[in-house]
């Protein structure tokens, strides 16, 4: 039995015993936008998603279009919880928060930085772009350093290096005194080989994981086998706060909680899983609305000097007709939600039965 059967999508709903609002209910409250980037982020130039009103507020399905059902199903968990469930109490009024920086030029670097509001204390770098190498890493972190030298700073590879190029970057990388590397290398093994490695040669790097916990059946393997020092967790990808909980409890590693480059309301269920966890070791990376061009909130949800109050989002119904998916996206979306509705009451049967 894997992690996924001990608590399935749905686990919010299941733990608190609240039944699954209508579909019917649920298409009614949802609105589908469309949300252009500021900068290009993982390829993306534009997001797409659906925002759903429920009795507790808001929550936003969002997986990236790419994503099969069985995947996008725990994205919808999590935005039924936000909107139907009360949310986890609160250990602390805000968090703290990295700025995250694109794969851009070193001569982007500045005007990205400049979207941030008051000093930035801790960096998120993207590195291992597809298309560009190693020097070109390097590059981007050097001028970073020029303009922060006193930020803090960790890079993130999306499981774009092979085990190689992966040894040569961290090796490269020790004269910035990284706090950590994310996900540097695509599977499990590699991750416990590469952390092997690193003792061996004595580099200072830690190893976070991030997709070999949310795209796995068994988010917990990574702990068990050595695998990271560091777990790096979105609450929608695992299917809400409360299962995202379940799965840093159990797997007894620092946890940082991070977005998936969702609008306000994604980030207020980020930030609700953040503010609930006993320790915060790490600035989070829900600070991304900047990375947008337009929000669905009047006062988007972002840092002040690297610190996020902890509150709830209201869109803003000007914006959502503004926003507004074109006829043929929302349909996509309609038929998408309708798909993930019949997944998640089958998973919340199964287990309950």
């Amino acid at each position: 039995m894997t992690i996924a059967d001990s608590f399935p999508a749905g686990w919010g709903f299941i733990t608190t015993g609240t039944t699954l609002p209508s579909l019917d209910e649920v298409l009614a409250s949802a609105h589908y936008m469309t949300l252009p980037m500021a900068v290009r982020f993982r390829g993306v130039q534009q997001r797409e998603s659906a925002l759903i009103h429920g009795t507790h507020g808001w929550g936003e399905f969002a997986p990236f279009v790419e994503y099969e059902d069985p995947e996008a199903l725990f994205w919808f968990a999590s935005a039924l919880e936000a909107a139907y469930l009360p949310a986890v109490p609160a250990r602390r009024a805000e968090i703290a928060v990295n700025a995250t920086l694109p794969a851009v030029s070193p001569e982007q670097v500045a005007s990205v930085l400049e979207r941030y509001e008051g000093q930035i204390g801790e960096l998120k770098v993207k590195v291992a772009e597809r298309g560009q190498n190693l020097e070109e890493d390097i590059a981007r972190l050097r001028r970073v350093r020029e303009l922060l030298p006193e930020a803090k700073l960790k890079v993130d590879a999306n499981m774009g290096w092979s085990m190689d190029q992966a040894q040569q970057a961290l090796g490269a990388f020790e004269e910035f005194d990284l706090l950590y590397c994310e996900q540097p290398v695509a599977t499990i093994a590699e991750l416990a080989a590469l952390r092997a490695w690193r003792d061996d040669r004595g580099l200072s790097v830690r190893i976070a994981a991030d997709e070999s916990v949310r795209k796995a059946n068994d988010p917990l393997r990574v702990a068990r086998e050595g695998a990271a020092d560091v777990l790096v967790l979105k609450a929608a990808p695992l299917g809400g706060v409360r299962r995202a909980r379940e799965v840093i409890e159990r797997a007894g590693l620092p946890a940082v909680i991070s977005s998936a480059l969702e609008s306000s309301v994604g980030i207020a269920t980020g930030v609700s899983l953040a503010a609930s966890l006993d320790s915060l070791p790490y600035g989070c990376g829900l600070d991304t609305v900047s990375l947008l061009s337009e929000d669905c909130a009047a006062q988007p949800y972002r840092s002040l000097s690297g610190r996020m109050e902890v509150r709830t989002v209201q869109p803003d119904s000007t914006r959502l007709q503004q926003l507004a998916s074109v006829p043929e996206r929302a349909s996509w979306w309609r038929a998408r939600i309708e798909r993930c509705y019949a997944l998640l009451q089958a998973s919340i049967q199964a287990h309950s039965a």
